[in-house]
């Protein structure tokens, strides 16, 4: 009974047989009310006696065969998602939270009269029951139970969505609890993103780092350049800022000589939200002493490719609309400028870009290229802007873009052989961008000044600038060892490995 014929496939109620149905079950509601000896409890009981999960009795009993009857007594609960009363015999169709569906049959001849005719009245679609009975296989083959006591655990007031059609992108997002009730890949989504954060643990844990937890308000933001979100605590009457990322923290802790530490948490951007980006969102970054922007892209593929095993068994992984996708290999690292410059190689009025190119020439190939000018334009915004509109979509395999223009990289050690480029990478994967690395900025002297220009364009404007943070500098000037650090946003991830939109992969996404 895990699916139901076209015939009796339900039509989506309207608000009035929502109203009506609503009334109805409330009125059920009234009467097990009356009929609990202990009403002062309410409607529904404060435990069931549960022996048995349905996913644990569909694995035990996968080969019973058609007709069979096993003598054992089970007693599951689930959430009633088919029903079909006819005559003395009823079938129910029972769903656990991970979807597996167990038949419960409930028989004049086992249950007797009374207790038939109260589940014909009192059990409705999306009730949550218990039933206690034995185990057997149905004339057609069917796993089920034979019932001879159950009780409603929890009764459903309003009515399911059509179990057997989908629900539009916007009911799924902003009713996610009807989602994982209806739809497998939902409940999946779930499952999936619990098998990445396990392996990028254990992954961690094989390389010996530690996973610490830093502060979410903060009172300076930093670690990035992004906008923050501003609130205000009555306690200390100061204004607190939701972080942008935990780097700065992170950084302390290998001054305090915690030489590998992560941490998988939510971070926060008072910025736009589309497919790729939300305000809220779950980050990983790590820091390795004594390592380098190589070592760390070397861990970040790693951590990666376990990640697509955790889910899919292999690195080569099968996306939502059937695309199946490589994540397996060595994968390219290409130079940002080198890149850049091959793409235009062809275009006449196109310069030779380097990390000594002028900005008013980089603005000029820009405008006749079609690229509007990035807000406080810098040499870097503009080659980021260029790299992104010339190379960027013609990325098919993962990819790491390797070193970038120091002026937008404040936190970043400058190149140690190419000069105005810092030691920076991103990682492209799907088109977007999955993961950025360093070799860190250690020198707190440098620190400063690049933290004395960001605070120049924080002067004239620019929201996404950092500003200066003395406690970091002051834990920078007892000595950062030098370091490779990285971070990944959990939900790009899980759009790499499961093709999806990032609404999709978060739980629940902060929606209007």
């Amino acid at each position: 009974m895990t699916s139901q014929p076209d015939s009796a496939v339900p039509a989506e109620p309207t608000e009035e047989d929502v109203f009506e149905q609503k009334a109805v079950r409330l009125a059920k509601r009234e009467r097990l009310i009356a009929e609990r000896e202990d009403a002062a409890g309410g409607a529904y009981p404060v435990a069931v006696p549960v022996t048995d999960t349905i996913p644990a009795l569909r694995a035990r009993y996968a080969d019973l065969e058609a007709g069979a009857e096993t003598g054992v007594i089970t007693g599951v609960a689930g959430r009633v998602v088919f029903s079909r009363n006819t005559g003395k015999l009823c079938f129910a169709s029972l769903q656990s939270g991970d979807g597996s569906r167990i038949q419960a049959m409930v028989s004049l001849a086992v249950v007797g009269e009374e207790s038939l005719a109260r589940w014909k009245e009192l059990v409705d679609l999306g009730d949550h029951v218990f039933v206690s009975g034995e185990i057997i296989s149905s004339r057609r083959g069917e796993l089920s139970i034979m019932v001879s006591d159950w009780a409603v655990a929890a009764k459903a007031l309003l009515p399911l969505p059509n179990m057997y059609s989908e629900l539009s992108e916007e009911s799924r997002v902003r009713s996610r609890f009807l989602d994982l009730i209806v739809r497998d890949q939902a409940r999946a989504t779930v499952r999936a993103r619990a098998a990445v954060n396990a392996s990028l643990r254990q992954t961690f844990g094989t390389h010996e780092f530690i996973e610490v937890e830093t502060p979410m308000l903060q009172v300076q933001h930093g670690g990035a350049s992004a906008r923050p979100f501003v609130t205000h605590s009555n306690a200390f009457d100061t204004e607190l800022y939701l972080r942008i990322a935990p780097e700065l923290f992170l950084k302390r802790a290998v001054v305090g000589g915690l030489d590998r530490v992560y941490e998988i948490n939510r971070n926060f951007r008072n910025e736009g939200a589309d497919s790729t980006h939300s305000p809220e969102f779950a980050m990983l970054e790590a820091y390795q002493a004594y390592s380098d922007y190589n070592g760390i892209a070397d861990l970040t593929q790693e951590l990666i490719q376990n990640a697509a095993i955790a889910v899919a068994g292999t690195t080569q992984v099968t996306w939502a609309d059937g695309t199946v996708y490589d994540l397996g290999g060595q994968w390219d690292r290409i130079s940002m400028y080198d890149s850049l410059n091959a793409a235009i190689a062809g275009i006449d009025c196109a310069p030779q870009i380097t990390p000594q190119t002028p900005v008013a020439e980089l603005a000029a190939f820009a405008a006749a290229s079609g690229v509007d000018e990035p807000p406080h334009a810098t040499h870097g915004k503009y080659v980021e802007e260029l790299w992104e509109h010339f190379v960027k979509g013609g990325l098919e395999r993962p990819t790491f873009v390797m070193d970038f223009p120091l002026d937008t990289s404040p936190l970043v050690r400058e190149h140690r052989s190419i000069p105005g480029v810092v030691e920076k990478w991103d990682l492209y994967v799907r088109g977007f961008e999955l993961a950025t690395g360093y070799s860190e900025l250690i020198d707190p002297v440098v620190q400063r000044e690049r933290f004395v220009e960001q605070a120049k364009l924080a002067a004239r404007g620019d929201d996404e600038a950092m500003r200066i943070d003395e406690e970091f500098l002051r834990a920078m000037e007892h000595g950062m060892p030098p370091t490779g650090g990285m971070g990944m946003g959990i939900d790009r991830l899980l759009m790499a490995i499961t093709g999806l939109g990032i609404r999709e992969t978060i739980l629940f996404p902060l929606v209007k």
